[in-house]
C-alpha cells in the first residue's frame, strides 16, 4: 500500500512508494484525493485489525475443540 507524504524536493503531497528497493514519488492532484486515501487508509486498517481478531478467535476455537 502506498503512503501519503512530503515530497523532499517540492514540499507537494504525494503518493510514496518503494518498489525493488527504488522510492517512487507520484503526486496527489487535490486535496479531496488526499483525504479520500486517509479515509480509505483507516478504513483498510480497521479491516486488518479485525480480520486479525478473528484469525485469533477461530486459532483459539480449533485449539479448544482438539483438546
Amino acid at each position: 500500500m502506498s503512503d501519503v507524504k512530503v515530497c523532499p524536493t517540492c514540499g507537494a503531497k504525494v503518493k510514496f512508494k518503494i518498489k525493488e528497493g527504488l522510492e517512487t514519488f507520484t503526486a496527489v492532484q487535490d486535496e479531496d484525493a488526499f483525504k479520500k486515501i486517509g479515509q480509505l487508509k483507516k478504513a483498510m486498517q480497521k479491516f486488518k485489525d479485525k480480520a486479525d481478531a478473528f484469525e485469533k478467535e477461530i486459532a483459539k476455537l480449533k485449539l479448544n475443540r482438539t483438546t
